[in-house]
């Protein structure tokens, strides 16, 4: 069966009003870590209303002992707090496909109407109407659209809407471990029109240095732990101009001039003005591309602290990775799903490239974790999540449904 896009816009057109009420319920489920039950279960009703058979995939608390798991200041139980996923099955014949987003949101921060979601000059606001509840309305509209005009795909279809992808992609690690299989993955999160085959990684870190207290009064016979996290600053900052240099005009990642980053994101120590610090804890985190992997980048820190002609920061320094580590990844970008997307993308009228994410998401897990071809596709522009006006142009979500359904079709195949 052949589709243009004309017919798809239609059919989209013609669910968009139903489908801006599913955004705006979503949105209104406070959806933080460890809060996503309700919003999960109003979304299984919804699928299941829509014919799409959907069903709870329990995580077991034994995925904190994974040693791909990111823990985080919140972690709590999984109990009563499900991945949802759903396979459409072909008629056989055709390649299959996983299309992926979460449900999970940030907290709303300051934000007072961040879960009182509202409808204005075209666009829907609210928290999670970017990241990533558009996203996941944009899958269901593409699915709804090709079974409203009739079309009956080859290959299987395997809808998998997630938890935790905030504090370092939990859910979708769950999902890995159970088992997960398909000719490519499409993992939906906001990209703009943009084809990303490739994203950066993130590490983030924990240093504490330790020094010597005393009364201000006899400093110079003290160890200062505050002076020696400044001197671990240096080493690292010089380590983020290496990192830099040898990640500038990678493949797929030419158009960043700052591809990577170094970030020192928190510092906390001492206990009184008059008195010398014996410890300094600071927190951070690495930017890298697929030049490395989370173990160089580790490697690559200790030798940067090593580096320091201090010898007693040398000796007195904890390094540790407790929270968020991402790999990066990066699928060949002539690979047949990158080249489908980009090609029902275009055909569609939209406006895309191919290139690599300077951002981190779940989809590194599925092409490092299990092997699979991945790339990362959907509306709007990340640039506005987490944001005190997080928003979602209406328009884009639709016209991202176009291109998924187009591409969906051409990949599987259709009879």
């Amino acid at each position: 069966m052949s589709l243009n896009c004309d017919q798809i816009a239609g059919a989209i057109a013609a669910r968009s009003d139903a489908a801006q009420k599913w955004l705006t319920d979503m949105i209104a489920f406070p959806s933080t870590q460890g809060q996503e039950a309700e919003a999960m279960a109003y979304l299984k009703d919804l699928c299941l209303s829509l014919g799409l058979p959907m069903e709870y995939r329990e995580i077991p608390d034994s995925i904190m002992e994974d040693p791909e798991y990111c823990h985080s200041d919140d972690e709590t139980s999984y109990v009563g707090r499900p991945n949802l996923v759903g396979v459409l099955k072909g008629s056989g014949g055709g390649r299959s496909v996983i299309l992926q987003s979460h449900m999970d949101v940030v907290p709303a921060g300051e934000w007072a109407e961040a879960f009182t979601p509202r409808v204005e000059g075209g666009y829907v606001y609210g928290r999670g109407s970017t990241d990533c509840k558009g996203c996941v309305v944009t899958v269901l509209l593409a699915m709804m659209a090709l079974r409203d005009l009739g079309v009956t795909l080859a290959g299987d279809v395997e809808l998998q809407f997630v938890i935790e992808e905030e504090v370092g992609g939990n859910g979708a690690l769950a999902l890995i471990r159970q088992g997960c299989s398909a000719d490519g993955v499409i993992v939906v999160e906001a990209t703009g029109h943009q084809v990303y085959p490739a994203n950066r990684g993130a590490l983030w870190f924990r240093l504490r240095t330790t020094g010597v207290s005393a009364h201000m009064g006899r400093r110079h016979e003290a160890v200062n732990a505050i002076e020696k996290m400044m001197e671990a600053s240096r080493c690292l900052l010089e380590y983020e101009r290496e990192l830099i240099a040898s990640s500038r005009n990678y493949p797929l990642f030419e158009r960043y001039e700052n591809p990577v980053q170094l970030n020192i994101g928190m510092i906390r120590g001492g206990a009184w003005p008059s008195m010398v610090a014996d410890e300094c804890v600071m927190e951070g985190g690495v930017g890298f591309l697929p030049n490395r992997d989370l173990a160089q980048v580790k490697r690559e820190l200790v030798a940067a602290i090593e580096s320091s002609p201090d010898q007693w920061l040398r000796e007195h320094y904890e390094l540790s990775y407790p929270r968020l580590h991402k790999d990066a990844y990066e699928t060949d970008p002539q690979h047949p799903l990158v080249t489908t997307v980009h090609r029902a993308a275009l055909a569609c009228g939209r406006e895309s490239e191919v290139y690599g994410w300077n951002v981190s998401c779940d989809a590194a897990l599925y092409a490092k974790l299990a092997g699979l071809p991945t790339l990362v596709y959907g509306p709007s522009d990340i640039g506005g999540a987490h944001s005190a006006d997080e928003k979602i142009q209406w328009s884009q979500a639709l016209e991202a449904a176009q291109t998924l359904a187009k591409g969906v079709a051409e990949w599987c195949g259709t009879h």
